[in-house]
């Protein structure tokens, strides 16, 4: 069985919940404020399973993210863990300004495969819809979505899903499985309270394996808990591999203790750390990036607010990359290679993101 986790990004609106509803039966708007207001505010979550050509089941454990721009660091911190992302257009509305910034962020965080999905395409004529369908192929030019699936939907009608569902099979089937003989982390993105279990924290097991009764570590408290119990994509389970959405029953910590933006994982294995040595790419709508400019930070469920310190050429302008090490506010379990993004400090709106090269590196001067 193969396990893929699966993103909506797009516009507010533009149908990504009903999407997900149709796909997998599951309503991803949990909160009554959601319900109320007819819009998505925080993560949603889904699961599906679909089989291969070879035989092998996929399963496919999706993320539902707020469209509005009110909610964007709700979307970042679902958008880490993702391996395929579906980009949500509406027929009535097209290209939209959360298109483009949950679009960038996509491209930051080097996600390297999708599906482009017109939406509503019962609410306008053929001509229009053709004209929508352009305008996206040209949207996405250039970019890791030039060549995939492209697929009119209804959510209305049904209409397109059978086409949605083998396009999702055929994207996933090119995917690598993630390597469970890695070091485990578990970025926390949801933290509660069951009725007689206790806490739950839920996330996208990034690498690694977790098995009932392992102990683990919280970081960045260095607090120790036990697993008492595991469900993945909806069910108990025994362990939960990489690449899974997992939901953990937690011993030894209370609710209160634990927050999104926390990391699980083995004892003695990683240390937080609050200073990054990184590579960083400036979008090219972005300003000019200063020597010392504050940011915030967002790094799978993390956010922090972070010192840019340039290497080499200040400032850095639009559209250009370049090296920088990052001082953060609060420690933060971070390993070369982890991809994030970089939002302006105020106006809060997305500028740029990158990789990490050093966790542990010398202080610049």
């Amino acid at each position: 069985m193969k396990s893929v986790i699966v993103g909506t990004a797009g516009h507010i609106d533009h149908g990504k919940t009903a999407l997900i509803k149709v796909l997998t039966g599951i309503d991803a708007d949990r909160l009554e404020e959601e319900k109320r207001r007819g819009i998505t505010i925080d993560l949603g979550f889904a699961h599906l399973e679909l089989p291969a050509p070879s035989g092998e089941v996929l399963r496919l454990g999706f993320i539902d993210v707020p469209g509005h721009e009110r909610f964007v660091r709700n979307m970042l911190a679902g958008a880490g863990g993702v391996d395929l992302v579906l980009l949500v257009i509406a027929a009535d509305e097209s290209i939209k300004p959360q298109t483009r910034e949950h679009f960038d962020i996509c491209r930051l965080l080097a996600v390297q495969r999708g599906i482009t999905v017109l939406t509503k395409s019962d609410t306008v004529d053929r001509e229009t819809l053709d004209v929508v369908r352009l305008e996206a192929e040209e949207f996405v030019r250039g970019s890791f979505l030039e060549g995939a699936p492209l697929v009119a939907v209804s959510s209305l009608t049904g209409a397109g899903f059978e086409d949605l569902k083998k396009a999702l099979v055929e994207v996933a089937c090119q995917l690598s499985a993630r390597d469970p003989a890695t070091l485990t982390r578990l970025p926390i993105d949801r933290v509660f309270t069951m009725k007689g279990f206790g806490t739950v924290v839920t996330g996208t097991l990034v690498s690694g394996t977790i098995g009932k009764d392992e102990e683990l570590e919280i970081f960045p408290s260095l607090e120790r808990v036990r697993v008492r119990g595991i469900e993945v994509h909806g069910r108990a389970a025994p362990a939960a591999m990489a690449g899974q959405r997992t939901a953990l029953n937690l011993a030894g910590v209370a609710t209160e203790e634990l927050a999104r933006g926390m990391t699980l994982a083995p004892p003695y294995t990683f240390r937080a750390t609050r200073r990054v040595d990184v590579s960083l790419s400036l979008l090219a709508s972005a300003k000019p990036l200063k020597d010392g400019a504050r940011v915030h930070l967002h790094v799978y469920s993390s956010e922090t607010i972070a010192e840019v310190r340039l290497y080499g050429k200040r400032p850095l302008l639009p559209g250009e990359d370049g090296y920088a090490q990052l001082r953060l506010d609060h420690e933060v379990l971070l390993l070369p290679g982890d991809r994030f993004i970089i939002r302006q400090f105020s106006p809060v709106i997305t500028i740029g993101g990158g990789v990490v090269l050093d966790a542990a590196p010398r202080r610049k001067s």
